[in-house]
């Protein structure tokens, strides 16, 4: 009898083990139909424009089953949602969310590149804030450093090329703001930087043009003819080495005037022969 009722008690506790577990495959696969399910709604907002209501169900991927493979992808998916609409900030506090939660996940490429996207994309002009340029570059960088050989470190590449540019542009701009001051120190400082850091942009025969002009104003003539020198072997072509010539030989634009005036004579003679055979 004894033997009977454990036996009975020991048929209980299995049944109801596999209640349990029954219940709890089922519940399982529930949620995960249900990440599934929000996973998808949110790519078909996303497709149909409602980046808002898209990156939403994303997060409600994430919050619903943090341990699904579906979370870190939904995560990266809130943050183009954003992107995708213009929402910069909102894109990157979700990725540095991401990086901060998965940050060992093999998207971590994408991550940085869509955080250095972000930023470029807030770029306005030289003459503002430095802030998104600066943190462009940095993950730009980083892409470069870290991700070397891939289709992102080749954007990387192209867009800290602009960068330099952008900065350049504002080194020059303050750099004649300084001089239309007559605060040549600044400026000349301004033009060291362009020619020190940024001497592959399309600024630096100015920035070359600018010293040799402000040292020849301050009668520092060594120093101008050092740099006037500097952009004559390099860029002798160059306008502005043609301006820095002017600058010391005061006959040169005068004599270049008077070539100019032989050259239009000559061609009016010669113009005035080829009438005069069909006249």
């Amino acid at each position: 009898m004894r033997f009977i009722f454990l036996f009975s008690i020991v048929l209980i506790c299995v049944s109801c083990t596999k209640d349990i577990k029954e219940k709890s495959i089922s519940n399982q696969k529930s949620l995960d139909l249900q990440v599934r399910e929000a996973y998808m709604e949110g790519i078909k907002a996303l497709e149909q424009g409602d980046v808002l209501f898209a990156a939403r169900k994303f997060n409600e991927v994430e919050i619903l089953f943090p341990q699904s493979d579906l979370a870190p992808k939904a995560l990266l998916m809130s943050a183009y949602s954003y992107y995708a609409q213009d929402y910069y900030d909102d894109c990157i506090e979700e990725l540095e969310r991401f990086l901060k939660v998965y940050p060992k996940h093999k998207r971590k490429d994408y991550a940085y590149y869509l955080l250095a996207i972000s930023h470029y994309e807030q770029i306005v002009d030289e003459r503002k804030d430095l802030f998104s340029i600066l943190q462009a570059r940095e993950y730009f960088e980083y892409i470069n450093a870290n991700y070397p050989n891939t289709e992102y470190s080749i954007d990387a590449t192209f867009k800290l090329e602009l960068i330099d540019d952008i900065l350049a542009a504002k080194e020059m701009y303050i750099g004649r703001y300084y001089i239309d001051r007559k605060k040549w120190i600044p400026a000349i400082n301004r033009f060291k930087n362009v020619v020190n850091d940024y001497d592959t942009t399309i600024y630096i025969e100015e920035a070359l043009y600018r010293l040799v002009e402000v040292y020849y104003l301050l009668g520092l003539k060594e120093e101008s003819k050092k740099y006037a020198k500097l952009l004559g072997y390099n860029y002798e072509s160059s306008q502005w080495y043609e301006n820095s010539y002017a600058l010391f030989d005061k006959k040169y634009e005068q004599n270049k005037i008077n070539k100019l005036k032989i050259e239009k004579d000559k061609q009016k003679n010669f113009l005035k022969k080829i009438q005069s055979i069909f006249n």
